[in-house]
């Protein structure tokens, strides 16, 4: 038996705590508290089996009844670790939705333990906004993100906000936001 964590429980508790919890991104509770987020863990061991199961993830989304499946997590703790390495998977995923010819309809965002936003150090307390416990790509329905926007017109604000957020919690209520 193994005391290993369970990479979906982790992220569950990240979105709960960090995400809806903290408000970071205002559009989230709503599909969760719907049921409508898919979390998927990923067994991919390659960047080529990842891209390989996400396409079968972003066609399953176009193919899934919003109500029912509105976004997906695809959670990939054995493979892209590496934040450099995961960065420069990003465009290969980009590539898979235009080669689906989803543009427009799907778009891949991204999380990562050690994000890290261009210009900034390593510690940046602002890189925690895309810091989830696992590498994770989240599939988004872009008609899903242009209702959010228009309910919340002034993207910037959130980014703003976030970044007030995160200063006044730092890194140590960061951390303290995940102990039981």
């Amino acid at each position: 038996m193994t005391d290993a964590p369970d990479p979906i429980e982790l992220t569950r508790r990240w979105l709960e705590r960090a995400v809806i919890g903290l408000n970071l991104c205002p559009f989230a509770k709503a599909v969760y508290v719907k049921q409508q987020v898919r979390f998927v863990l990923s067994d991919a061991t390659t960047p080529e089996a990842l891209l390989e199961q996400l396409a079968e993830e972003l066609v399953l989304l176009r193919d899934t009844d919003p109500e029912q499946v509105d976004t997906t997590l695809i959670v990939h703790p054995d493979v892209l670790t590496d934040f450099l390495d995961y960065n420069d998977f990003l465009d290969n995923a980009d590539a898979a939705v235009e080669a689906l010819d989803l543009q427009g309809v799907l778009q891949v965002a991204s999380f990562h333990p050690d994000y890290q936003f261009a210009g900034t150090a390593p510690d940046d307390i602002g890189n925690y906004t895309n810091r989830a416990p696992f590498p994770t790509l989240h599939l988004l329905r872009e008609a899903s993100v242009d209702r959010a926007v228009e309910a919340f017109p002034d993207p910037d604000a959130i980014v703003e906000r976030n970044l007030r957020t995160l200063d006044g919690l730092g890194h140590a209520g960061w951390h303290k936001l995940f102990e039981d």
